[in-house]
């Protein structure tokens, strides 16, 4: 029988290492984007391996109702990637919260008129999990029993937690009420070499963190998994029955002081910034619980490896010299 899956906003970070590895264990994937006729948003798709016999492009809006119904229409599994991510953003409702919120729910409205779908599985974020009053506190781990708070992400102006938990919420409801049998995965700071042309914010902000010592996140800590460990999370969610819930992926947390040690150690060549070598915060703020995550299958990647193979795409698109 020919697997089918559908995955939304293909074209993204971790959407496109879905699509590869997809095609690569012989699924036949049909892919959505928002405007086909934008070269710079499928050429890196219809490039993969085996995308000529079994990649299907779809032209999908999130906040049009119905945009979906034929894309889902025959597949066993639905992966819902499409979200926007903005760090800095003038109207979070329009920009954020709707996309968010209302897009999963109208693509989960598709889902429910396709008798085919066995599972749906919703690319969620960290950041859905760990924004809460706990997260002020000293030497917690967190878990998939954790939620991100509403209000704590309002006051903290954390729009894209917000716009993420809200979503996460709806979507639970929506399934629980619908009988749609859902997975949702909350990746961190994801790193690793990219497949489309231009850089996510993920990627973007490890390339300014190496030339200019730029910090995304305010205390430094960053939750650091591998883009093609979080792809195959994905696919794991799908194809393993007993999968269910939310799961964390977290391959490590670390400073970001740290992250620059071991690139030093790699690339003895590559011009970083400074980092303090006194003062350094004794140990870590918090860990995330990897227990869930490898019961699914999933043995992360070294972050020596991932900031290797980043470094290396930037050196290749020529975004720094070794």
């Amino acid at each position: 029988m020919e697997k089918v899956v559908c995955v939304t906003g293909a074209s993204g970070y971790i959407a496109s290492w879905l699509v590869k590895l997809l095609l690569q264990r012989g699924y036949t994937v049909k892919a959505t984007v928002r405007n086909l006729r934008d070269s710079s948003k499928v050429a890196h798709l219809t490039a993969l391996e085996g995308a000529n016999e079994r990649l299907r492009l779809y032209e999908a809006n999130l906040l049009e109702e119905g945009s979906f119904d034929s894309v889902v229409d025959g597949c066993q599994g639905v992966f819902h990637t499409a979200s926007p991510v903005f760090v800095s953003v003038s109207d979070p409702q329009t920009e954020l919260i709707d996309p968010a919120v209302k897009g999963t729910i109208n693509v989960l409205k598709s889902c429910t008129k396709a008798t085919t779908i066995k599972r749906v599985v919703i690319t969620s974020s960290i950041a859905a999990v760990m924004y809460n009053y706990d997260s002020l506190k000293q030497d917690f781990i967190v878990d998939e029993t954790w939620f991100s708070d509403p209000i704590f992400c309002e006051e903290k102006k954390e729009w894209y937690a917000l716009s993420k938990t809200l979503a996460e919420k709806e979507t639970w409801k929506f399934a629980e009420e619908n009988g749609l049998d859902l997975v949702t995965l909350h990746p961190g700071f994801t790193i690793g070499p990219p497949l489309q042309p231009s850089l996510n914010l993920s990627c973007a902000a490890l390339l300014n963190l190496i030339k200019e010592g730029k910090q995304l996140m305010a205390n430094g800590v960053y939750r650091y998994v591998d883009v093609r460990d979080v792809a195959l999370a994905h696919i794991l969610a799908l194809e393993n029955p007993c999968a269910s819930g939310r799961y964390c992926l977290v391959g490590r947390v670390t400073y970001s002081f740290e992250a620059l040690d071991i690139l030093k150690l790699i690339f003895p060549s590559l011009s970083l910034p400074p980092t303090e070598t006194v003062n350094r915060a004794a140990k870590l703020p918090f860990q995330v619980s990897r227990k869930r995550a490898e019961s699914l299958g999933i043995s992360f990647r070294p972050l020596e490896e991932s900031l290797k193979d980043s470094v290396e795409c930037f050196q290749h698109r020529n975004l720094i010299t070794l």
